[in-house]
Parts: structure tokens; sequence; C-alpha cells
């Protein structure tokens, strides 16, 4: 029987390290240990899923290539620290032993990761309201079908997938080599028809076969129906799959899977290789089936840091902010004609007179910025000197808030005269002095952690949403 061992901890769990004492799951651990999600990936033994698909997005901004954990014998154990990546991973050795490692959200609940869903369900642009969701130890596998929708209608936005696939014919318009053995069996007495077989490209190929059966297994699931039908794009790109693939039978599912052992390196079609690896993700059902082989490593992570900014992007769109998210640069210094300075890229801007100076400047930190620590001396510099760039006078940082409400709340920094304590909404502050001050202000996001239901989670989360836009000054 093959051994199979599953270890949960949190992103940035350094004052929480996993302690562990099994040589068998700290040898597998190793080999993803220490190395950038890049350097995972590119060995010939991965099949890991990414979120973004275009990783290095993250890590040009940050300038860093961060890795997924790192681990360090201690005593008679071992114990493994983590970064900003959340998901699932999984290694096998060649010995078939299996060794898991979930990683959720340090600012969730310890009984389940709602906030990590309600994130991913937001970015895919989905109703979170119309979503169900439950609070048991395998949830993570539910929400792979959040990204179904995103990765299939990125993945058509290049085409419909095909690739060559031999016919059998038998008719006198002879394109191909001729099967004797075939020719003999069905065209005896001659009448002028010839039995030959052709290689063509076709639509209706292993790659769309697989995407239709995760299409008619999504029907049949929880959340599934809205899944697929939750916006235009999505269902006009279901209509063209169910229509390319004639030869679907649902029979056919095992042997579909196994043609899909091998993953689409097509130059041209790159994005349908992570929405073939999602697909046998949903289809397998349960995750460490998915890694079932030997010497593999497999998985699902998402970009902690990236998430978050793409979350927040999306609160201020749908309360109708103005607020621009930020994705090409500005020049560091407005006169730089000759272009070798550093652009700048703030996460949030909204302009006053594009691209000179700024009304609004916003920069996400998925951290603790209220711990006072003194890594938060870069985060001050950083949106100063957004500041100063832009002639605001006002800066944000706008992170989590994980503690509980009836806790002191945090304070609000400001570059003045002026303390303010602000959480969500609830705010206790004295009169500014001098309104003309510049001013960094942290701004917290809270997020409930005593739901015991996802829908009780996301009205709480909306209600703070809402709070979070109105302390927001121009």
């Amino acid at each position: 029987m093959l051994r199979l061992t599953s270890f949960s901890t949190t992103d940035n769990n350094i004052s929480n390290p996993l302690l562990f004492q099994n040589k068998v799951d700290f040898e597998n651990l190793s080999r993803i240990a220490n190395c950038s999600v890049e350097e995972i990936c590119n060995k010939k033994s991965s099949s890991i899923l990414l979120f973004p698909q275009d990783w290095q997005l993250g890590v040009k901004k940050r300038g860093i290539a961060q890795p997924i954990c790192s681990l360090h014998q201690k005593g008679t154990g071992y114990e493994l620290n983590t970064g900003n990546v959340m998901g699932y991973v999984g290694v096998t050795n060649n010995a078939g032993q299996s060794t898991e490692l979930k990683i959720s959200s340090r600012f969730g609940d310890t009984q389940n990761d709602f906030f990590l869903n309600y994130m991913l369900a937001k970015v895919c642009n989905l109703n979170v309201v119309n979503l169900r969701f439950s609070n048991s130890k395998n949830n993570f596998h539910d929400l792979l079908i959040f990204l179904f929708p995103r990765m299939l209608n990125e993945a058509l936005s290049q085409g419909m997938y095909k690739q060559y696939e031999w016919h059998n014919y038998n008719d006198a318009n002879v394109k191909g080599p001729i099967d004797v053995k075939r020719h003999i069996r069905c065209n005896i007495p001659f009448a002028g028809k010839i039995a030959y077989t052709a290689r063509e490209y076709s639509y209706d190929n292993n790659v769309t076969e697989l995407i239709r059966h995760t299409i008619e297994y999504l029907r049949i699931k929880v959340n599934g129906s809205y899944i697929l039908n939750c916006n235009t794009e999505t269902k006009e790109n279901i209509a063209k799959i169910i229509s390319a693939t004639k030869n679907y039978k649902k029979s056919d599912l095992q042997k579909v899977l196994q043609k899909n052992q091998k993953q689409v390196s097509h130059p041209y079609f790159t994005k349908y290789r992570p929405l073939q690896i999602l697909c046998k993700m949903i289809l397998l059902n349960k995750f460490s089936s998915f890694g079932c082989g030997r010497n593999k490593i497999y998985g699902v992570l998402f970009d902690g840091s990236w998430l978050w900014e793409e979350y927040i992007a999306k609160v201020f769109e749908e309360n109708k902010t103005g607020i621009n998210h930020k994705t090409g640069c500005d020049k560091l210094f407005v006169k730089d004609d000759i272009g070798q300075n550093q652009g700048i890229i703030p996460d949030f801007i909204r302009y006053e007179n594009k691209p000179l100076t700024a009304l609004f400047l916003g920069d996400t930190k998925y951290k603790h910025v209220d711990t006072n620590a003194s890594y938060n001396r870069e985060n001050y510099f950083q949106i100063i000197t957004y500041m100063y760039r832009y002639s605001c006078r006002t800066g944000y940082l706008i992170f989590p808030y994980d503690k509980n409400a009836d806790e002191n709340q945090f304070l609000r920094k400001e570059f003045g005269y002026e303390r303010r304590r602000i959480i969500a909404g609830k705010e206790n502050y004295t009169l500014e002095k001098d309104s003309n001050s510049s001013k960094v202000i942290e701004l917290g996001l809270q997020i409930p952690q005593d739901s015991t239901e996802f829908v009780i989670f996301a009205k709480k989360m909306k209600d703070f949403e809402l709070k979070l836009c109105l302390h927001l000054k121009f």
C-alpha cells in the first residue's frame, strides 16, 4: 500500500513553523524547499498550476523570487517555514510515497479558509452571494472550479485548440496511405471506393474532449451550474467546446484522461496547458489522486500578494471609487526623456493631471502592517516616493486586519500632527492641526474570524468593503 502524508499550515508561518520528524517527508519536501516557484515548475516531473499563470508579474513588481517554503533540521526533527505562497503542493518519490502540503491564508479563520476562497471568487468575477461553500477540511478541492471560467476564457482567447488526428476514410478521394486490410474487408467486390487513413487537423481531440468532460462534470456539482453560466463569454466558449466535440461519450472519461497524461507543449496554445492541468484536477476529484505515479511534483499555487492586490482592485471597482488599478509604468522623473531611469508603478492611483499629479495613491500589502515592526520602514519609504512623484498629499497602505473586533483598533499613522485609530469604518481620532500636512495612512480591511458558514462570511466582508471605501479621502 502506498504511503500518503498530509500537512496543513499557513503562509508566512515564521512564528508558528510546521514541525515533523519523518525522514521520508523531509526528503520529499526537500525537492521543493528553498527553490523559487519557477525553478520547480521547470522540472520535468512537475505538474504545477499557477495563479496567476504569468507568475513573473508578481516577481517583477516585488523584485524577489519567493520560494514556496524553506526547510531546516531542528533537533531530532525538521522545521518548515512558508512565504507568501498559498495552495496545495505534493511530492511523490520513486517508491510511490507521497507528501502533501496545504498552505492556507494566515488571515483566515483557523477552522476554515473562507478568506482565500472569497478573494479567489472575487478575482474570478463570480458573485459570492450565489456560491455555496462547505467548511470541511477538504474545501480546497471545491474552489478549483472557481478557476475554470477564467482559465477557459483565457485559453479560448488563443483560438480553439487543434492538433493532428488520424482519421479513417473509405471513398474515392484518396489523400493518405491506403489501409490494405480494411480495403480488402470493406471493398470486395470493388465498387470504386478505397480505404485509407489521413492525418488532419481536428478540433475534436484529446484536449477539447477533456474540457468537454469537465463541463459535463461541473453541471451536476454544487456551484457548477452557476459557474458555467457566470457571464456571456463563458457561455459562448462552452458552446464552442460542445460544438467541436461531436465524438463525446461519457463512458470515454478514463480513456480521455489517459491520453492527457502528456501535457500540452504547443508553442502557440500556451494557455491550454494550465487549463489541461486544472481539468484533470477537477475530474480526478481527490487531489491526492492527481499526483498518482512516481517521482512527481504536483499542485496548485496562489501568489498571496498578487491575489490581495487583484481583490482590492475588484472592491474599488464594485464600489465605483474611480480609482485606477495601475498596471503600466510612469517615469520616475517626469523630464527624463532618455528613459534610462526606473519606472514607477503604484498599485492604485486616481490622477489629477495624468501623468503628473494624483489625488489618491494606494499600495496593497499582504502583511500585518499594524505590527509596527521595523520592516514597515520600507513600506513608508515606498509610498512616500509615490507621493513625492505625483505631488499627492495622502498615501494609503491597505492590508488585511485579522484581529477580533473587540481588540484595540490599530494605529492609523499620519505624517503630520495627528494620529487616528481606524478599522473598517470605526474611528477614533483627534482634530487635525494642519489640514495641509502630508499623511501616510495605514488602512486595514477587517477579515471576519468567527463565521461558521461561507454565506455569513461573505455578507460580513461586503459590509467591511463598503466601510473601507468610505474611508478613502480624495
